[in-house]
């Protein structure tokens, strides 16, 4: 599936790619509708299909992943519940051994995400992630979501990187079009971001669920 004697960059998303995307689906769309309706004084089941239409308005922007915006829209301390259900975050299979072996085969190794810096901190403190890749990028840093192909030029910027021997790993098929149109040569997509929902089919990219099946060797 993967030429490794061709990459010698691997960019990895984080929610959904190595970490399991259950705990953002969890949090987003049932416990911040029922702890949204708690704090205002709301019929759970009448607020939650509203809020979770206005939250899905802005899915592709930067907003979608920015909890200081959310804080203010919805009035409630966005970050602060992450933590109440922080106990969700963890590796998907397969992933930590796969870094290991990554860092071991002498790549360098990033993570580039669109998760806001208090979430991303949040899933540092719970797994030490950022201690298993050389740098991780933060697209809140530059004021562009991965779907925008800007993003690109602006993290060549400061992390220079040959796109024909780059990998970069997604979960999103939006973000893997906008690096294909950037010109990122190798680029894979998983297909199972959520552990509790059922595999994706894929077309046109090539994809996986296992890390194990695209090991670099040695």
């Amino acid at each position: 599936m993967l030429d490794w004697q061709a990459v010698d960059t691997v960019m990895l998303d984080m929610d959904g790619t190595l970490l399991d995307l259950h705990f953002d689906s969890h949090f987003w769309l049932e416990f911040l509708p029922r702890r949204y309706a708690e704090i205002h004084g709301l019929d759970p089941q009448q607020c939650r299909e509203p809020l979770i239409e206005r939250i899905m308005s802005e899915r592709g922007s930067l907003n979608w992943y920015c909890l200081d915006y959310w804080s203010e829209q919805l009035q409630v301390p966005i970050a602060e519940l992450k933590r109440e259900v922080a106990d969700r975050i963890g590796y998907r299979p397969g992933v930590e051994a796969f870094l290991e072996r990554l860092r071991n085969s002498g790549r360098r190794s990033l993570i580039v995400t669109n998760a806001h810096r208090d979430s991303l901190s949040l899933k540092i403190e719970r797994t030490a992630i950022d201690q298993q890749v050389d740098l991780v990028i933060c697209s809140h840093d530059f004021g562009l979501p991965k779907e925008d192909i800007r993003f690109w030029s602006k993290l060549q910027e400061v992390e220079p990187f040959n796109p024909e021997r780059t990998l970069f790993v997604d979960d999103s098929l939006p973000v893997l079009e906008s690096a294909r149109r950037f010109g990122i040569k190798h680029l894979l997509c998983v297909t199972t971001p959520d552990s509790r929902m059922p595999a994706r089919v894929i077309d046109g990219f090539d994809a996986t669920d296992d890390f194990s099946e695209v090991m670099p060797p040695l």
